[in-house]
């Protein structure tokens, strides 16, 4: 279980107990607490689903290797000009994780971490093509050690609302590592050098730390 649902699955299970307790005692045993039981062992379910984490080591050489940060979809595969950072076109991959993926995020190159930031926003449907550029994100600036730039974006969505970032500024980076969390659906943007051999396609299902989503030139 991922540390950052400690909190939430305590607080939810207290807050479920408290209801189905008041329930219990207005109503009794009847068909209202039986469904209210029901639902919310669903839900706690979906919950402990959630936050699951699983440990995972990538199987081999990582050197110019790109993996997938995030489980989830491949949603986006496109040239664009991004003007923040680079001032030039990059290859975007974008990987939409839905609310029964795990929302651990991983390094997706060997390196070094050259700076970290938080940019507040709107929380539209993490799908969206504006929700790179408008939503609530986090970037994650990273050189590998042949002096190869990729940006990683944590995107927030219209159901996510808190960004988790453990990269920080200057620090080695390693493929295996997490780089982050996003709770509840989200997305992360891979911005990649023109030229990159692209190894997904439109639709495709990742794993994160697991899928080669590209190999570097």
């Amino acid at each position: 279980m991922h540390r950052e649902g400690t909190n939430t699955l305590v607080y939810a299970l207290l807050a479920l107990l408290l209801v189905g307790g008041l329930l219990y005692w207005i109503a009794g045993n009847g068909i209202i607490f039986n469904v209210f039981l029901i639902l919310a062992i669903i839900v706690y379910c979906v919950m402990i689903n959630f936050f699951r984490c699983p440990i995972r080591y990538f199987n081999g050489e990582t050197e110019k290797i790109v993996v997938a940060p995030a489980d989830g979809k491949i949603v986006v595969i496109e040239e664009v000009e991004e003007d923040k950072y680079f001032h030039d076109k990059r290859i975007m991959v974008s990987i939409f994780m839905s609310l029964f993926n795990v929302h651990a995020n991983w390094f997706p190159v060997d390196g070094k971490v050259l700076f970290v930031r938080h940019q507040n926003g709107n929380f539209h449907k993490a799908w969206l093509p504006k929700a790179s550029e408008e939503n609530e994100h986090a970037d994650i600036m990273l050189e590998t050690d042949d002096g190869v730039e990729v940006l990683v974006r944590q995107i927030a969505g219209a159901v996510a609302r808190r960004i988790v970032t453990y990269a920080k500024d200057g620090e080695d980076c390693y493929i295996d590592e997490h780089l982050g969390f996003i709770k509840f659906g989200s997305r992360v943007d891979v911005y990649l050098p023109l030229g990159t051999e692209i190894c997904v396609k439109m639709g495709q299902s990742t794993t994160g730390d697991q899928t080669v989503i590209a190999r570097l030139k």
